[in-house]
């Protein structure tokens, strides 16, 4: 065991979700169900639910700019034998609003955003921005780390954990589709053209597949996982990339912001087979927030983020539960089959062997069905047994306290864009308790960092100078000096989840772009 204890300390992996896609938009024609006749008599009823009961009787969903639209003013939907476009129209009380059909979806937006499809329209030239969040069509929960991306470039993001997103769409992209991806349901495509400026709630709709037991029951989850293995040099490639990333981390004390980094990364991210270069980083721009003085007792501060990101790329170094050495130590099961995009992925879940211990890992791995790459990883620590790892997490500990790790949980995903697969956001998730010496009460600490990536780029890819190279394996926060509320210009960001955003406001922190 103290090869593949000396493998986890080495490598703490992790893995989430994401995608990409290349499909062909398709619109239905603005005739047939906008031009369809309907009766409603539901009478006076708020906006809101209005465009509810319109939904459940014409089986197509809205989605819409939720400034557009007064959800909670009073309406009357009372129409015999009417032009649905009719009844949007006057129950939206709204002039200016263009309604489009993709798919089971209608989309409401202002009628100027339909310019953006010319090149002499007043958008050339100016950086715009499509926010929102994405929702589970029946539950409305958000979707964490859903992925975003547009179709003809290497532009993407992912939601936060709260389900929101924002996008930067230069002006060469206004007339590009906008393709929203998340394991398990059917992807949506919007053109950007109609959803520049809007802060749209984008619902997705979960896609059941009927897959006899059987079938599952005699699949074999190793030879999947050897299979995935083997690709990996064909799937994720044998020439390097250049990478923008947005990287944030973050430490919480009970509810509490300690600190708060972030920064724009530009990432050398070398082949994944036939090179013996590793990757690198270079910090584009960077800021943080202190939340600590000489009067705290007891503080907490991530180490070697940066490295760890590079590091939890499973796909380059091999996850511990995918690699041949390891697999003894795991039981493996194919549990279900779900669509992604247009194809489908396994989803094998493992879990450390009773045996085995020391602490190994526990989660859910998703792998195409069709070329056997790896989609997504979702992972944690066995919590029985992650004290016998302190040392590998805890390092320096204050004078007169005791700190050992609760919680360790990580995700990872990559994204295919015409038929390679990129890295796309790598999450880590720690707890930490610490106790004063003959204390019996605990503080408890919350430590994330997170890297997602935001443009992918193949041509004029180079190595960076040693002198541009980030500190990667030093405590991150320490390397920066200020904090600029002017921060980001154009970049692309994930917006803080709302707690976090809290946190943030009760420090007085000037966010004007999380306020947008």
């Amino acid at each position: 065991m103290s090869a593949i204890n000396g493998f986890i300390l080495k490598n703490l992996f992790a893995i989430v979700l994401f995608i990409l896609l290349l499909q062909p938009y398709t619109a239905e024609c603005q005739q047939g169900i906008i031009d369809s006749l309907y009766t409603f008599k539901a009478g006076n009823v708020r906006t809101g639910n209005a465009l509810e009961i319109i939904s459940k009787k014409t089986g197509y969903n809205f989605t819409y700019d939720s400034r557009l639209i007064d959800a909670d003013r009073k309406t009357e939907l009372n129409f015999t034998n009417t032009k649905l476009i009719v009844v949007l129209e006057k129950v939206l009380r709204n002039d200016s609003l263009a309604f489009s059909l993709i798919g089971k979806y209608i989309i409401i937006s202002r009628t100027e955003k339909t310019s953006a499809q010319h090149p002499d329209s007043t958008l050339a030239g100016i950086v715009k921005y499509i926010t929102g969040n994405i929702l589970d069509d029946e539950t409305k929960d958000p979707l964490p780390f859903a992925t975003l991306a547009l179709k003809n470039c290497g532009k993407g993001t992912v939601t936060n954990n709260n389900g929101e997103f924002g996008i930067r769409i230069n002006p060469e992209n206004v007339n590009d589709t906008l393709s929203i991806s998340y394991l398990g349901y059917i992807r949506r495509e919007i053109p950007v053209g109609k959803a520049l400026g809007n802060n749209f709630t984008i619902y997705m709709r979960r896609e059941f597949i009927s897959i006899p037991e059987i079938i599952i029951r005699n699949q074999i989850p190793q030879e999947i996982i050897s299979k995935a293995r083997q690709a990996i040099p064909d799937n994720f490639g044998n020439t390097p990339v250049r990478m923008t990333g947005f990287y944030r981390e973050g430490v919480m004390k009970k509810n509490e912001l300690q600190t708060y980094s972030e920064a724009i990364l530009n990432i050398y991210k070398s082949a994944y087979s036939g090179t013996l270069f590793n990757d690198q980083i270079k910090v584009y721009k960077s800021r943080k927030i202190e939340n600590t003085d000489r009067q705290d007792t007891l503080a907490v501060r991530l180490k070697a983020g940066l490295s760890t990101c590079l590091e939890l790329d499973g796909a380059r170094n091999v996850f511990d539960f995918l690699t041949k050495e390891t697999m003894p130590d795991y039981t493996y099961r194919m549990t279900d089959i779900v669509t992604y995009d247009d194809e489908t992925a396994y989803v094998i879940d493992f879990e450390q062997r009773d045996y085995v211990d020391m602490p190994l890992f526990k989660g859910a791995v998703y792998i195409n069905t069709t070329d056997y790459g790896i989609l997504n990883a979702e992972f944690e620590l066995n919590k029985s047994l992650i004290h016998k790892m302190k040392n590998s997490f805890v390092s320096n500990n204050t004078r007169g306290f005791n700190t050992w790790p609760v919680s360790v949980k990580y995700t990872v995903s990559y994204r295919k864009m015409n038929n390679r697969y990129f890295l796309s956001h790598v999450r880590g998730d720690l707890v930490f308790n610490s106790s004063q010496k003959k204390k019996l009460f605990n503080t408890q600490f919350n430590v994330f960092f997170e890297l997602a990536i935001t443009e992918i780029d193949l041509k004029n890819v180079t190595r960076f100078d040693r002198e541009e190279l980030a500190p990667i394996h030093s405590i991150f926060s320490k390397t920066i000096t200020n904090y600029d509320p002017l921060f980001w210009g154009n970049q692309d960001f994930l917006r803080p989840e709302d707690n976090l955003l809290q946190a943030l406001k009760n420090m007085n922190v000037k966010l004007q772009e999380f306020s947008k």
